[in-house]
């Protein structure tokens, strides 16, 4: 008779980790959009000067997803994860030393390769760490992460700023990046290996594992001729550059027509990227509400997007308004649309 041995819930706590890699991924990301009018009055950035430097980071961050995903399936998540974290934090640090619009276009783009093995990372580490039935709710968690570092951010780097100075911002929030890595290099290992779970727990986690493995394997190049792929390349490529939008120009946007002091924590912005966090909640919620009670499953899905694609409508209003707060609702409203999409 084997002796009784409690089981564990380590995956949580390794989830809980790949929540905190994706928090500090968005937080770096949008250091830069809350510093545009500090640095754009210190460099005299012209607004096209400024266009390129974020699309140094939106290009190399494209590429990168690509490459990343392969380049981790061959060395593993445990390496993969820390070489994307060591390159983004050096990145982001490397934004406070540059002097040039060059300069900050050659660390944004650093930034976008690091940043790139993140989510490919996390989503392979998620299926190493968990059955099925459990995946979608792993994701869920670590996803909220780019949510909360939406949100963190207004309120962390322009009290740095306030504080220290713009390098200061760039620094501290760069240097979060290599704490993680300390946790993420002392707990993480694959489950077969990993001796803090007890043996129900990896049964639990290999429960399905052998199925996976029975299961036929698609080609990258099978995959474009699924209508489904384009269908997701298509949204992607209308709805991905309204949220940047609001990512990189919003804070300079609400400093100029509002003079909102981002030297101190921002309220207006808080609560916009907090919309965003509701949003992809309520997108989610709606589409499973109409599936339990008995919709088909692609007509919910589709008059959710539907739904939500409507809500981004009323940020036209915002041009035709002199009120600060008006704007923010409308503002809301627009970026939970596009998160529910």
């Amino acid at each position: 008779m084997q002796p009784y041995q409690k089981t564990t819930q380590y995956r949580w706590f390794i989830c809980i980790l790949l929540f905190f890699a994706t928090t500090i991924n968005y937080l770096d990301r949008q250091v830069l959009g809350l510093l545009k009018p500090v640095l754009e009055k210190e460099f005299d950035w012209s607004e096209m000067e400024y266009s390129y430097i974020v699309m140094a980071f939106t290009a190399t961050y494209a590429i990168g997803l690509v490459v990343f995903g392969s380049f981790i399936d061959k060395i593993g998540t445990k390496l993969g994860y820390t070489i994307s974290v060591t390159i983004w934090s050096i990145a982001a640090m490397l934004h406070a030393t540059v002097r040039s619009s060059f300069g900050f276009g050659a660390a944004r783009a650093a930034l976008g390769i690091g940043e790139s093995g993140n989510f490919p990372a996390a989503i392979k580490t998620v299926a190493e760490w968990f059955p099925k039935k459990e995946r979608a709710l792993a994701t869920g968690i670590l996803d909220s992460g780019s949510n909360i570092g939406a949100c963190v951010a207004p309120i962390l780097v322009p009290a740095i700023l306030g504080w220290y100075g713009w390098q200061e911002a760039f620094l501290i929030t760069g240097a979060l990046g290599f704490i993680w890595l300390i946790l993420w290099r002392i707990f993480y290992d694959v489950p077969a290996r990993q001796k803090r779970i007890s043996q129900s727990e990896l049964d639990l986690i290999n429960s399905d594992q052998q199925q996976e493995a029975e299961e036929p394997k698609l080609r990258w190049v099978q995959l474009f001729q699924l209508r489904q792929t384009w269908a997701f390349i298509a949204g992607k490529f209308f709805t991905d550059p309204i949220w940047y939008f609001f990512m990189y120009w919003l804070p300079s946007y609400f400093s100029s027509t509002f003079h909102l002091d981002l030297k101190k924590p921002s309220l207006p912005l808080v609560i916009v990227y907090s919309a965003t966090t509701l949003g992809a909640i309520g997108g989610g919620w709606l589409s499973s509400m109409l599936i339990k009670k008995g919709w088909m499953v692609g007509r919910s899905r589709k008059l959710a997007l539907l739904i939500s694609a409507f809500l981004v409508l009323p940020i036209i209003a915002a041009r035709y308004t002199d009120s600060m707060w008006t704007v923010v609702i409308l503002i809301s409203i627009a970026v939970a649309g596009n998160a529910a999409w």
